[in-house]
Order: structure tokens, then sequence, then C-alpha cells
């Protein structure tokens, strides 16, 4: 079958300021590894779908510094969104410009911003999420089984069997940590925001559930993008096509998935030191630091008897805070 696949990389990943910024937000930093998530991202799809048939939505602002960063994709195929409106006009957008193209086509949408122990997990539990789609004519998500009662990803439970997938009894977003742990030990799974499905399908679903989008709808038959952001409401492609969606099935991964979501998230996705501690750059721990996260650009950094820490020097800005606070960092750096 005729695969394509979408990589979201929107946003401006304020919980990694200072280091990210609006010209050059996390996506384009290398938090994971030696080189930028977007890189790793499109890295990730080799051998299951081909950088001619990829594409790549993002800031209007952000389509050089993508271009530049990913040459291997097709300049035309760096798309800049008009407005900043969530997932689901911009997959729709992808999935109308893909079946004017292509109609019978499957769909791959993901993230730039993930962390993935296993790629060739990963791509399998892709190459089975397209399989069924293809097979059962439906909307594929892939979860994977979570490893801490983490009440800031969303949960699916499963239902019956169908296939080598599951369909889809319910999803749980944000739940508190006791409701975490008891949705662990009932069997459900993150949901990665790995999706899978016909465009034809896709764009249907879409057409019959997502209200927000409809009053776009007409502009987008017609070609003017931007018409159809400026028309359409902010809204998720979870909330608005797959939790209302009846054709909605979950594959299981066996590659560990960590969203990289705020300066905690290095701790768990990078090999930390003998004291549990994540250093990057030119920073340097003097003495009795525990559990913390250290980056420093291109200045020395001295750090002693801290625990449980955030310090990051970069951009001429200085953050330092507690870990577990990206929300009020976010609430910070809006103020700035």
């Amino acid at each position: 079958m005729s695969i394509w696949a979408a990589i979201l990389a929107g946003g401006a990943g304020t919980r990694f300021w200072p280091l990210s910024t609006p010209e050059r937000p996390k996506q384009l930093l290398p938090l994971a590894g030696d080189r930028p998530l977007l890189v790793q991202a499109v890295e990730r799809l080799d051998g299951l779908v081909p950088p001619e048939r990829i594409l790549i939505l993002t800031g209007p602002f952000l389509v050089d510094q993508v271009a530049r960063v990913v040459p291997q994709i097709p300049r035309a195929q760096v798309f800049a969104e008009p407005r900043a409106a969530s997932t689901a006009p911009a997959l729709t957008w992808a999935a109308h410009w893909i079946s004017q193209r292509d109609p019978g086509a499957q769909m791959l949408s993901l993230h730039a911003d993930w962390a993935v122990s296993d790629e060739r997990a990963f791509r399998a539990a892709g190459r089975q999420a397209l399989g069924v789609a293809a097979e059962y004519d439906v909307l594929v998500t892939v979860g994977v089984k979570p490893t801490r009662n983490e009440t800031g990803y969303g949960y699916i439970v499963p239902g019956k069997p169908l296939g080598g997938a599951r369909t889809v009894r319910r999803f749980l977003e944000k739940p508190s940590p006791a409701r975490a742990a008891l949705l662990r030990r009932q069997g459900a799974l993150w949901n990665t925001g790995l999706f899978a499905w016909g465009v034809a399908r896709f764009l249907g679903e879409a057409g019959a559930y997502a209200r927000e989008l409809k009053p776009g709808w007409p502009a987008l038959t017609a070609g003017d993008v931007a018409g159809f952001f400026a028309a359409v409401r902010p809204v998720a492609v979870d909330v608005a096509v797959l939790e209302r969606t009846k054709r909605l099935a979950v594959v299981a991964g066996s590659f560990a998935w960590d969203d990289i979501g705020s300066w905690d998230a290095l701790l768990r996705i990078r090999q930390p030191d003998a004291h549990g501690n994540v250093v990057v750059g030119k920073a340097t721990v003097a003495d009795d630091v525990r559990r913390s996260v250290i980056w420093s650009e291109n200045e020395h950094v001295a750090v002693v008897g801290l625990e449980d820490m955030v310090v990051v020097r970069a951009n001429g800005h200085t953050l330092v805070m507690p870990t577990g606070r990206a929300e009020r960092l976010k609430e910070l750096v809006q103020r700035l």
C-alpha cells in the first residue's frame, strides 16, 4: 500500500526555556541525544516511509529552519500552519493534501518531540497499525504499556479483540495518581499519539464528527488553507475525531516511549551519572548534587549542594527551579 507520514513539528516548547525560544523551539534542539528531535523523528521512519512521502507541519516562522535541519524532505512538503490551532486542523489539512495526490493512501501521524528507545519496534508497531487500518477500515492509535503512574498523559482502555489489535473502550486524560495506578493494574495503555489511517476514512470521520472543523470545510475543499484555519476552532484530533468515532482500534507497541514535555523528562531519557544527574554542556557539578538537570550551552556553571533541581544557562538567561514545576515555568515564560 502507499504510505505517507505527517510529522507535527509546531509549538514553542516554553517548558524548555531558556534553551527553547520561538526562533529555535524544542523540536530543533538535541534534547534526547546529539541530534535535534525533528531529525530523530524523520530518521525513525527510515525503511517505513520514504522522505518524498513525508510532510512536516510547523509554524510559519520555522519553515526555513526546518528545511535546513531535514534537507531530505522536499521543501514543498514543509507546511506552514497559518495559525496554531492544535492537531485536528493540521492533520485534516495534511490528509486532504495527500488525498488529492494519492486517494488510496494510508497515513501515519507522529510528533517531532518524542523519545523512543527501540526504533525497530516503533516501525513494527507503525506497520501493524497501518495493516489494521487497511484491513478493517478503521482509525488506529498505538499505545504502550505505562512504566509509571504518570498524571500528564492520556490513557486508553482497550476493548474487544480486532485481529491483531483491540477496539477502544474509552480514553482517560490526565488522571490522578491513584487513578493512574488503577489504570496500570487494569491493563490500560498510554496514548502515544502515533496514529494510522486511510486518508479517505480519516477525512470521512473528521467530516462526520469534528464539528469544530465544519465551518472550514468549504474553504479546505476550495484550496483556501488560510480560510480553513481561520474558520475552524482549535481542537486536538483525539478530542475532535478519535473520542467520537465508532471506527477506532488500538495496537500495543513494544517500544519504550516518552513525551519530552519538560526539563524533568531528561532525567528519564538521558543516561544519568552515578548520582542521578543529567549534565550537558560545559556545566560543572562541584559537590553533592543529586537527581538534577544541569545544562549550559556556552558558559561554565558551578552547582553545589542541590537535590531535585533544574539549572539551565542558555541564550543569556538562567533558570533555577525544583523538578516537577513545568507548569509554573510555562506561566513564568508567559509573563516574561
